[in-house]
């Protein structure tokens, strides 16, 4: 799979068919998303804790994902993603979000462990 840069859109070539479709509606619900936050319609904690992007009907992604995976595969998961939250913060532009989401893996992970 290959990737072209052109006026900050990134376009995935020799991708498996549907996948390039699905990457581009991903990206157009984010960029409504990051639009209607700027205007105020949305709140930096949705954008934390239930990004509308991250649902598809009534089904999260996270439950897709913990359900995809064994219960060890599944904290490895969060692990990273509280990693890679962590590991960026301080280049954004907003670096409490990334954050609030590093805290939300975190806690996701500490109900898992606990589970």
């Amino acid at each position: 799979m290959s990737e072209v840069e052109q006026d900050g859109m990134v376009t995935i070539r020799r991708a498996p068919v549907g996948f390039q479709k699905a990457i581009q509606e991903l990206a157009q619900a984010q960029a409504s998303r990051l639009a209607q936050a700027r205007i105020g319609q949305v709140s930096d904690s949705d954008a934390v804790n239930s990004p509308s992007h991250y649902a598809s009907g009534d089904i999260e992604c996270i439950d897709a994902i913990q359900a995809s995976m064994t219960p060890e595969a599944f904290q490895g998961y969060l692990k990273g993603n509280v990693q890679k939250y962590m590991w960026r913060y301080e280049k954004k532009v907003n670096p409490a979000e990334d954050l609030k989401k590093a805290q939300w893996y975190l806690a996701k992970l500490i109900e898992d462990v606990s589970a």
